[in-house]
Parts: C-alpha cells; structure tokens; sequence
C-alpha cells in the first residue's frame, strides 16, 4: 500500500524531515566530526607536554646578566650561517627562558620557519627546531594541529575538518529540537533497555555540550577554506576586520588589517632583513617599550622593503589579552602607527577571544579542560548515537516512503517547501562543504524514496 501525502501531517512531516537529516548527519558526518573532536582534544592538552620534551630548547640554567639582543641574534647567525633570511625574533620571555630567532626556509612547509633558540647571558644555542605559525608550536604540536585541520593531507585534507564544522551546529540544533518535540508531555517510564540508556545518555550529552558545539563550529568555520572566505568577505564589507599597524612609510597610507588566522597561511613575501646583526634589534625593541609595550611575550619582525617599517608586537593571548603593536622607523626609531587591542572593533575583539578559546590559550589550564572535557564528551555523543542506530536498526529494510526527506519534503505545504528549498540554497551558498554534501544526501535519499515507493505500491 502506498502513503499519500495527505496521511502525514504538516508537522509531522517537519519533523520526519528533521529526523532524517539529522540521522544522515551521523551516519555520514558523524566520523569526521569524531576525529576532529578527538585531535582538537590532543591539541589542546599538549601544551605542557611540549614544554616538558623541549625543556632543553626552551629553558636554561645559565645564570648572569643577558647580552644585547643584537649579540644575540648574531649568535644564531653565526649558528645557521650569514646568508639565512631572517623572519622574526621573539626576545627571551623572563628569566631562565631562551631567545627564539626565526629564519625563513625555502624547504619548509607553509607558515613554517626554522627557530634557533639561544641562551640571552652565554649566547649558546640550546635547540633547533621547525616552528609553526604566529602562535609558534613545536614540533609535536604542529603535528597534531596539521592532523586535526587536514589529515594530514594538505588542502584537500581541509574539506574533512570544514565538513564538520558545516554540520556541527546543525546536528546540535536539530537534536534538541527533536527532543523537545517529541518527549511526553507527561512523565512516562519507559523500560531501561539498552537502547532507551544510550539515547538518554546522548540526549543528555547534547543538551549539556550545546553552547560548546555551537560554539566550535562557529569557530571552526572562521578557520575553513571555502566558508572562511566567505566569513572573511563578509567581514570585510561590514568593517569588521581586526585592525593591523601601518608599516607603510609613504605619507597617506591607509588603514591596515590582519589575519587573525595567518598561522595558516604562507608568510609573507618579500622580507628582507640585513645579513650582519647590529642595534637596531635593541633600539627597536627599546622604542617598542618606550611606546607602552608591556607584555613580557614580545614578536620584532624587520622591515618587509625600503619603505616599510619594523614591527614590535605583544604575542600574550592569555587573558587579559595583550596583542598590542607599534611601527618604528627605521631611520630615527620613532613610532609610526600604534594599535591598541583596547580600541579594536568589538567584532574582532570577540574574533580575537574566539579563537584563543578555541585554541586553549585564552584562559590557560582552565581553557584546556573545558575544551578536553567537551571534545571527550562529543566523541562519547557520537559513540552513543552509533549504538542507538545499531540498536534499532529492523531486522528487514523497511519499505514506507515516508520515512525519507524527500516524502517528508512533498507533503509539507507550499510555502513551507519553498522555505526549506530558499534556507538549504542559503545555507550552501555560504557553507559551500555543507552544500555539495547536502546534495550526496539528497542524491542517496531520493533513490531510497523511488525505491520505496516502488515496493509500497506493489506491496
């Protein structure tokens, strides 16, 4: 026997449909984001471990007064050799830490440098090892950060990460809708199969992890390939860009702005930097202090061309956030431009937090176990929502059209499918991963749904 539309309801069919994509969510996009959640989790709980296997590099016990920073950015020069090009100092933190000098290097990967860590009072080189990015990881932890955004697999490797983010939110969302639709009104018992602990447990986890989820796909998307353009062209046409320091030394520059993602992307080309060290390093670094720079975690990067200016940024993104930076001439050391993480937009002031957070950075260990903690508790949800399915999977394929997006699509009402078909064409045009997966569902579900129809009506 056949279902005609008129036999599920309006709401019914809502529902259903709801139902369906959710179910195709994790059936589908469940692995990716069980991998995602599970490296994001290592991430962020791999900071002190890294501390602890490059203690080497990054502590010393020589004790005395530290040499100029030019002595010691000469010190790795003499190290790696005159002609390297050098990207970046970051001065030694406080006492007992080492001084991080990072040169390009045409053979690394993308937002790579190599870092030569010297002791600030002997000059001695204590490590040498590949960077990553501005927030600097190791190597351990660049590893694990290339794994959870791409397997490893560059690029292409970055749809599986954008995939579950796309979704992410969504199979939050329609869970606890279809929770909330569809529990008694009245407290009723139900027997303690099995089945009936693991759907509680993963209701359970759903509701308690919502914000969490919500807020990782939101982030996550910010970091994506073909959503993140998206994000940032609209970013852009809104004003909401973060402000970056003016380098330019030509009168009438405009204003600049930076990627609060560019630890993945390429640096930037062009640098220059000149092949003997000499005061300029200190006098920078004194100007950079002398204009209100006061976070003990400093970046210097040198002039990019002749008629740009050197940077000194505050790199701390701990809370309270210092992220500040000035622009000094090169020729008197007088401060060009200052920006104030004070005075950013409270768009990327929240940007900014966002991704720290997301990071595990913004609020040190606290930030980390509340991250592992959700990340654990996802892979746990998913884990439970597999068990549901195979708990109740029928025994035979079930042969009612009903129960698929495309009958459920049908029976609903003009406007409502014209609402369904503008908000999924939305959605794919701003989510292009969610869009083109969107239509693989449709694709499997439409031959489902003429399947069964087939078998309904020779039923």
């Amino acid at each position: 026997m056949s279902v005609s539309q008129p036999q599920l309801a309006p709401r019914g069919a809502l529902l259903t449909l709801l139902r369906r994509l959710h179910f195709y969510i994790g059936l589908f996009v469940g692995p990716f984001i069980f991998v995602a959640a599970l490296t994001g989790t290592l991430y962020v709980l791999t900071p002190q471990i890294e501390n602890a296997l490059y203690h080497d590099a990054l502590r010393t016990h020589d004790s005395g007064q530290n040499q100029p920073l030019s002595r010691q950015i000469n010190a790795a020069r003499q190290y790696i050799g005159e002609d390297a090009q050098l990207y970046a100092v970051r001065p030694a933190p406080g006492p007992g830490e080492t001084t991080r000098v990072q040169f390009s290097d045409p053979t690394l990967g993308e937002s790579e440098s190599r870092a030569i860590f010297i002791s600030p009072s002997t000059l001695a080189v204590t490590g040498d090892m590949t960077v990553y990015g501005t927030s600097g990881v190791l190597p351990l932890r660049t590893w694990i950060d290339r794994f959870h955004r791409g397997l490893l697999l560059g690029d292409a490797g970055r749809l599986y990460s954008e995939l579950a983010a796309s979704w992410l939110w969504l199979a939050a969302l329609g869970g606890i809708a279809l929770w909330l639709t569809s529990r008694p009104k009245r407290k009723v018992k139900v027997r303690d199969t099995p089945k009936a602990k693991a759907r509680r447990w993963h209701i359970a986890l759903g509701a308690a992890l919502l914000l969490g989820l919500l807020f990782f796909s939101a982030t996550g998307l910010t970091w994506s390939q073909w959503a993140g353009g998206n994000i940032d062209r609209l970013r852009s046409e809104l004003g909401w860009l973060t402000p970056q320091v003016n380098t330019s030394l030509k009168p009438h520059a405009g204003m600049q702005h930076s990627d609060p993602h560019a630890e993945h992307h390429g640096m930037m080309p062009g640098m220059t930097m000149p092949t003997t060290a000499d005061e300029s390093w200190d006098r920078v670094l004194h100007a950079g202090r002398m204009a209100g720079l006061t976070s003990d975690k400093l970046e210097i990067r040198p002039p990019r061309a002749a008629d740009k200016a050197w940077t000194v940024t505050e790199i701390d993104r701990s809370w309270p956030t210092h992220v500040d930076s000035v622009a000094v001439n090169p020729l008197d050391y007088s401060i060009i431009d200052t920006v104030h993480f004070a005075d950013f937009p409270l768009v990327a002031k929240l940007t900014r937090w966002g991704i720290d957070a997301h990071m595990g950075v913004l609020f040190g260990l606290p930030n980390q176990l509340l991250l592992a903690a959700f990340g654990l508790g996802l892979c746990a949800m998913i884990i439970l929502g597999y068990r549901m399915w195979w708990l109740r999977r029928p025994v035979a394929p079930a042969s009612n059209p009903a129960q698929t997006v495309s009958q459920a699509w049908l029976v609903l009402p003009r406007a409502w499918r014209i609402a369904v078909l503008l908000i999924a064409i939305l959605l794919g045009y701003a989510l292009p991963v969610m869009g083109v997966s969107l239509l693989l569902f449709m694709a499997v579900d439409i031959c489902r749904w003429r399947r069964k129809s087939l078998r309904a009506q020779t039923a």
